[in-house]
């Protein structure tokens, strides 16, 4: 029941039970594509969203000449 709930992609499902089926699978070496941030398109784009869409400078005020 377990691994067919891994198959559907069953979000109820422990990350260790992923990492078990890599395991047996030979496939361990996928468990850090898993936390690459190059394969996470939706949490770029949330993070770009973040982003400010325009940096300002505070303006600064002309320095007063001395009279002499």
């Amino acid at each position: 029941m377990t691994l067919f709930k891994v198959e559907k992609g069953d979000p109820g499902v422990a990350f260790g039970t992923y990492a078990t089926v890599l395991f047996v699978l030979g496939m361990l070496d996928r468990l850090a594509d898993v936390a690459d941030p190059r394969y996470d398109t939706i949490g770029r784009e949330l993070e770009e969203e973040r982003l400010p869409q325009r940096i300002r400078l505070p303006k600064r005020t002309p320095a007063k000449k001395e009279a002499k």
